[in-house]
């Protein structure tokens, strides 16, 4: 007799399945299907931004070279570092408005604190601090206080913009031997012909790390899991016992912390200088990279990875622009926003489908 089966023998029809197995293959299908679903948008994003670099780069040319590229990555350090904290805000059905004016409060009392002789280490972990504590204020009062979440990251943007300009209405400078400095020294990757050298800086070294960070938390990690059920559904996450109230308080910490390290990339990157101008509308740019980079406003949907290439798209609208010449600034923002609605319209349609 032969020992050989044949695969209708050895794996039974659906139809003989039992209702059980049937059930289970019809969920993960499902599950597959609803998760296709949420990356559609950040797909999306994806073939966006390499249709821009493309058509700058035939259009303008000198895109795809080392020098350009580099520069692009460098430049956009800060608003990586807040599209990741603005990410795990967004992902649990709220909003931080205040990121831009706590960069500002930061790089100016961080700052003026060297310059009055404090450590310039221990400087740059203050801002970090202080960002901190904006966050803090913000959590307790959405979580405590019933404030929404709009409202109470209005009042910090506010605050931290009306302290800052307390401190200081003229520019303040870190002094030469500030070790703030340090985190814009280039650090030469590819020596190129002429100018087209790929260099990246300490900045940007620590914007990669935060992504890196970022994903670690929000997939690895069981407060990072809490993030996804109090976006998706709050009301269940508290019947699962999940730690609803003390992971919301931690999720504005983490943003302002997240904008009082941006705080020193940037300021690093400007030659030490610090403005209480700084930061006006980065909250915009931030929101506006999450949602084009796939996370769903309504919470319990988002990618990290998905908003980094969002401010990629942003960067290469803001290239674009640049290059052409002929093109108002001003315009930036018109675009950004026809971007943006074509995105929040895309994921509208989506959530309708996948609830039909």
């Amino acid at each position: 007799m032969s020992t050989s089966r044949t695969l209708a023998e050895t794996v039974p029809p659906v139809a003989d399945l039992p209702e059980s197995k049937k059930a289970e293959n019809v969920t993960h299908l499902s599950r597959l299907w609803e998760r296709s679903q949420t990356l559609i948008p950040t797909l999306t994003a994806l073939v966006l931004l390499f249709g821009m670099l493309i058509y700058a780069e035939i259009a303008y040319g000198r895109v795809f070279h080392a020098g350009t590229m580099s520069s692009l990555l460098v430049s956009f350090a800060p608003t990586i570092i807040l599209a990741v904290g603005m990410t795990i805000v967004i992902v649990s059905g709220g909003i931080d408005l205040s990121v831009g004016a706590v960069v500002a409060f930061s790089s100016v009392a961080g700052v003026m604190l060297m310059n009055i002789g404090v450590n310039g280490w221990l400087s740059m972990l203050l801002m970090i601090v202080f960002g901190a504590v904006f966050g803090l204020i913000a959590g307790v009062m959405i979580q405590y206080f019933n404030v929404q979440p709009f409202i109470a990251t209005l009042a910090m943007m506010f605050l931290a913009r009306g302290l800052a300009s307390i401190l200081s209405t003229t520019p303040v400078i870190a002094p030469e031997d500030s070790p703030i400095l340090l985190l814009a020294t280039d650090w030469k990757l590819i020596d190129g012909p002429k100018v087209n050298d790929f260099t990246i800086t300490p900045g940007l070294l620590i914007a990669v790390l935060v992504v890196l960070g970022g994903l670690f938390f929000m997939h690895r990690t069981r407060m990072g899991r809490t993030v996804y059920a109090i976006g998706g559904n709050e009301s269940s996450a508290q019947l699962m016992g999940l730690p609803v109230s003390r992971t919301r308080v931690w999720i504005y910490i983490a943003s302002g912390a997240l904008s009082g390290l941006a705080a020193i990339v940037y300021t690093a990157e400007v030659g030490g200088k610090a403005q209480n101008v700084t930061g006006i509308g980065w909250e915009l740019d931030a929101i506006a990279a999450v949602v084009i980079g796939g996370t769903l406003l309504t919470g319990g949907y988002g990618y990290i990875l998905g908003s980094i290439v969002g401010v990629f798209v942003i960067a290469a609208l803001r290239l674009i622009i640049t290059k052409d010449g002929t093109i108002n600034p001003e315009y930036l923002t018109i675009i950004t926003g026809a971007v943006l609605l074509a995105f929040v319209l895309l994921q509208r349609v989506l959530t309708r489908r996948r609830s039909s």
